[in-house]
């Protein structure tokens, strides 16, 4: 099963971690997409984009219009969040124009502590 983490780590985090795998030359076996900052990471994933990335997790590359169809949403609406999706690293557009998000499971961590 192929796993993605989105994660929330500072830059400084993620360039130490850039370092340690360039130094190390082993990288982590599963994706991660960082973000700066919990409310970050909520700004993209929203509730819709959340049930679009579920209904193309495991899935073949399609259409933007498929992925509409199999999140039960307007084409139009969908459209705004996959390329906020696209920007964010989170779907990716293959060579032929249709995207895809290339994970079989996403694992979403980050510690909330008191102010």
């Amino acid at each position: 099963m192929k796993t993605v983490t989105l994660d929330v780590r500072t830059p400084r985090e993620v360039s130490a971690e850039f370092v340690r795998v360039w130094k190390s030359r082993k990288a982590d076996s599963d994706a991660r997409i960082s973000f700066a900052t919990p409310e970050l990471l909520w700004k993209v994933l929203t509730a819709k984009r959340w049930e679009l990335i579920k209904a193309m997790a495991g899935q073949r590359p399609m259409t933007l219009r498929e992925a509409a169809r199999r999140a039960g949403r307007d084409v139009k609406a969908v459209h705004g969040d996959v390329h906020a999706l696209l920007e964010a690293g989170i779907l990716r557009k293959n060579a032929s124009g249709k995207i895809e998000f290339p994970f079989d499971a996403v694992h979403v961590d980050f510690m909330l502590e008191a102010a």
